[in-house]
């Protein structure tokens, strides 16, 4: 792996500071990735939905990860920032599986990697991470593991239960090597507040409408903040918007405000 790779490693391992979160507006192809890059980022970010539905395939496996991760080469060569992907829970049915994913994927240039637990054990997912910062470690790249528990986002167990079994997971899945931690599903400040402390590992949470502000969840502690599929879902809003407008009216009020030709050539054009 190049020295530029290990330097980009690095930069996106920084940049998760509890109190000064890394926003990540969370993109699937090089047009998004260059316009949110154009935002202000200072980090890219795949949402495995997001890529998958452009891939024409359902999330949640449903994705053909050499597909996926040619998508996250493009993502790569077209921004000049550090590039994390979310590879859903390895593509892999077995430990040595996700270390052959993550090989693959530090191919791409990026530099860091989503992994869910899904339907495994906190010991079967704390094993896949395990395989996971050793093929990193093997490639020589300070790859970002940024371990995700499904916990919250699933109501998994009963809720007065969920807050302990987290931490419990996300304890083991960072003794197995995992630099950060993920928690989907979380809104309200008192648990994002007990996980920031029980975990000591820098906290990512999903944002979105309803929940707390950028601002807000810096004053909790909070490291990383994603958006997830958000992005996307306003696009293909904006795309049935004006589709069902000129089937049904016939008009094309819809199209107004889009961006224009030129700004969106320009992306890979000068």
């Amino acid at each position: 792996m190049t020295t530029a790779q290990r330097e980009q490693a690095r930069l996106l391992r920084e940049l998760h500071r509890p109190g000064e979160p890394l926003v990540l507006a969370n993109v699937w192809d090089a047009a998004s990735a260059r316009l949110v890059a154009g935002a202000g980022a200072r980090a890219v970010a795949t949402a495995s939905a997001s890529v998958s539905w452009s891939l024409g395939s359902p999330d949640g496996g449903g994705a053909d990860p050499a597909q996926v991760l040619a998508r996250t080469a493009e993502v790569v060569r077209s921004v000049d920032l550090p590039v994390t992907a979310d590879l859903e829970s390895g593509y892999a049915d077995t430990p040595a599986g996700v270390g052959g994913t993550v090989t693959a994927l530090l191919a791409t240039g990026a530099v860091g990697v989503n992994l869910e637990d899904a339907e495994y054990t906190a010991q079967q997912a704390a094993e896949r991470i395990a395989a996971a910062r050793a093929a990193a470690d093997a490639a020589g790249v300070p790859l970002f593991v940024n371990a995700r528990t499904d916990v919250f986002l699933h109501a998994l167990g009963e809720p007065d239960g969920r807050l302990d079994e987290a931490v419990r997971r996300l304890r083991a899945y960072v003794e197995a090597g995992a630099d950060g931690v993920f928690v989907p599903g979380v809104a309200d400040p008192e648990t994002i507040a007990a996980l920031v402390e029980a975990v000591p590992a820098p906290l990512n949470v999903l944002a979105g409408p309803g929940s707390p502000s950028v601002a807000e969840l810096a004053a909790l502690g909070v490291a990383r903040i994603s958006l997830g599929p958000g992005l996307a879902k306003v696009a293909y809003a904006a795309v049935r918007r004006a589709a069902e407008e000129v089937y049904g009216s016939g008009t094309y009020g819809s199209l107004d405000g889009g961006l224009t030709y030129p700004e969106l050539n320009g992306l890979f054009t000068g």
